[in-house]
């Protein structure tokens, strides 16, 4: 078997899914093409912008898709093997993740665009509003800590390739710097001139290439020229992107997140088809195996570690909070739901299929197995483009520009929405309370971000490193909770019995396994250091949240619980009228 086999079958597997079950999915939830949406009802082009469907798939995707189906099954593929991690991929993102998406981006379209805490506040009831607020902010801080540190680490170092060339750190910074001013001076134009979009586009992308050359000839290199290791510019490194992320969640967004979210979507397609098609001329064999035993070299066991680290490109409780953030205040209409929601996780799982060929092409002990998930995917992605003929440098660079710009779009996203967060728990509107929002959480991390945290043996573990697992799990945990709220919703308008098998099952998977893989965490991290008197550092601060997070949940599930015991009598609602 060659990867070309896996990469076609999992092709149509998605493609048939996304023309049979969201099918079914449009009709169970009664998508109607002339339903007014907030949109178009509540426009007022700052937050509400209604937009066509294909530019909210990429934005939407771009969003969605950063370095979570890239690095979860990576790491999984090499900790389990590929079959395991491509039959979560396949199974997750059709029945589980997909299902979770246009659910929670229809509940909100039904809700005035309103989040899904705020639909959970309707049907449930005030504390789980509030517990759910409090969940969501703390699984951002988290997907901020990691997925800012994991950039930074592609600004650091070098890469030596298979023909000896060497992509420089320094480049990718340059380049991921010039890519930030061209999405500003892409949606100024569009916006105060008569440019239209399709011009934009052919302008701004060869200016996009062009960043991608450029920057391996000026390289932006903060360990040569502020003197210090690179153990410490990556922490400057971590420090300017969460600056970034400050100025990026206050500026309107089609200052930035639209016009960058438009571009970083050609990186996501280039990145996705480039990658297939490369690896299907290129008829590369399977070289890793396909299972390596129910229990990783670190001690993990399959179960339930698999299921949280692949979140992304499977299911994502992140997901949710985009599709009730953002994405549904620029939905034009309700069918679109289909395309923006089910099919950009299916378009998703893609993504982590080509990611999981990058670890299937390379046998058991490569060298690169051992390298940070973002550059094992470069040269993966490098490799399949260079079929195309393009340069193995500008490829691997490209590969890597796109992974940084993927967590771009979710950085923004996700600092946004913690600002939202803490504006309405805090009442705080206004500028100042836009601020001090903004401030607490792009401040929150910076302690996990600067602090040098070392292992039993005394190495220094990356800040990822230290908290992928929280992220993973409480991530998972999050599509469980937007599914009990989905669930509830769902069930109080509709009383049928899909429902359950829709969501609920869905709900139960996702629960049980990110709660076990959360009381895993706790018992490694706390159990040491309640009976030795370990001093307290980032593994123990793991542990605490991870026991913060399933408080929270428990809570959530019990109010859930009461909800169903003492619903009673037909559909209530608004909703339950119209339908």
């Amino acid at each position: 078997m060659t990867l070309l086999h896996i990469v076609i079958l999992s092709a149509v597997v998605l493609v048939t899914a996304y023309v049979t079950m969201g099918r079914l999915l449009a009709r169970l939830l009664r998508l109607d093409p002339d339903a007014r949406t907030p949109a178009v009802a509540l426009r007022d082009d700052v937050d509400y912008a209604p937009i066509e469907s294909k530019t909210l798939l990429s934005q939407h995707f771009s969003a969605i898709a950063a370095a979570g189906p890239i690095v979860g099954p990576i790491l999984a593929g090499v900790m389990f093997g590929w079959l395991p991690a491509l039959a979560w991929i396949l199974v997750g993102s059709i029945f589980i993740g997909g299902v979770h998406d246009i659910t929670s981006l229809t509940a909100s379209i039904r809700h005035k665009a309103r989040s899904i805490a705020e639909v959970v506040r309707e049907h449930m009831s005030r504390r789980s509003y509030v517990l759910f607020m409090i969940f969501v902010w703390l699984a951002l801080d988290y997907i901020i800590v990691a997925f800012t540190d994991i950039t930074a680490s592609s600004f650091v170092g070098d890469v030596t390739l298979e023909n000896d060339q060497v992509v420089t750190g320094g480049g990718i910074a340059t380049s991921s710097v010039l890519y930030l001013i061209l999405p500003v001076l892409m949606g100024l134009l569009l916006r105060y001139t008569k440019l239209r979009l399709n011009w934009a586009t052919l302008i701004f992308l060869p200016l996009v290439g062009l960043a991608i050359w450029a920057g391996q000839k000026l390289p932006l290199n903060l360990a040569e020229q502020l003197g210090v290791s690179q153990l410490d510019s990556r922490k400057v490194w971590n420090l300017l992107i969460l600056g970034y992320c400050f100025v990026a969640s206050l500026v309107p967004m089609w200052c930035l997140l639209q016009p960058r979210g438009h571009l970083g979507g050609y990186f996501l397609f280039v990145s996705l088809v480039g990658g297939a098609l490369g690896l299907i001329l290129a008829h590369e064999p399977i070289a890793y195996p396909s299972f390596t035993g129910w229990e990783a070299t670190a001690g993990k066991p399959l179960l339930p570690m698999l299921f949280i680290t692949i979140a992304c490109g499977a299911c994502s409780g992140f997901h949710s909070i985009v599709a009730s953030g953002t994405t549904s205040k620029q939905l034009r209409k309700e069918t679109d739901a289909k395309l923006v929601g089910y099919g950009a996780m299916l378009m998703e799982g893609m993504v982590a299929v080509i990611s999981l060929a990058c670890v299937m092409r390379l046998a058991h002990g490569d060298p690169l197995l051992k390298k940070d998930p973002n550059f094992l995917y470069a040269t993966g992605i490098g490799s399949f483009l260079n079929v195309f003929g393009v340069p193995l440098a500008f490829a691997t660079s490209f590969a890597l520009m796109a992974f940084t710009t993927f967590v771009y779009d979710t950085l923004d996203v996700c600092t946004r929405l913690g600002r939202y967060i803490v504006e309405e728990l805090t009442g705080w509107r206004g500028r100042g309370g836009k601020v001090f929002a903004t401030v607490v959480t792009v401040g929150a991390p910076i302690p996990f971000l600067i602090r040098q945290t070392v292992d039993a043996s005394g190495k220094t573990v990356p800040a990822w490193k230290v908290f992928w697992e929280l992220f993973g799990a409480s991530n998972q945990l999050l599509a469980a909770l937007t599914l009990i709220g989905v669930t509830v919703w769902l069930w109080q308008t509709r009383r049928q019995k899909w429902v359950f098998l829709l969501c609920g099952l869905p709900t139960v998977i996702m629960y049980v396994m990110s709660t076990w893989a959360l009381v895993r965490i706790i018992r490694r991290e706390l159990t040491p250091w309640a009976m030795q008197g370990f001093a307290f550092g980032s593994l123990t601060t793991v542990g605490v949240v991870a026991v913060v997070l399933v408080g929270l949940a428990m809570l959530m599930l019990v109010d859930a619980v009461l909800v169903f015991v003492g619903s009673t009598g037909g559909p209530r609602g608004a909703e339950a009228v119209a339908a």
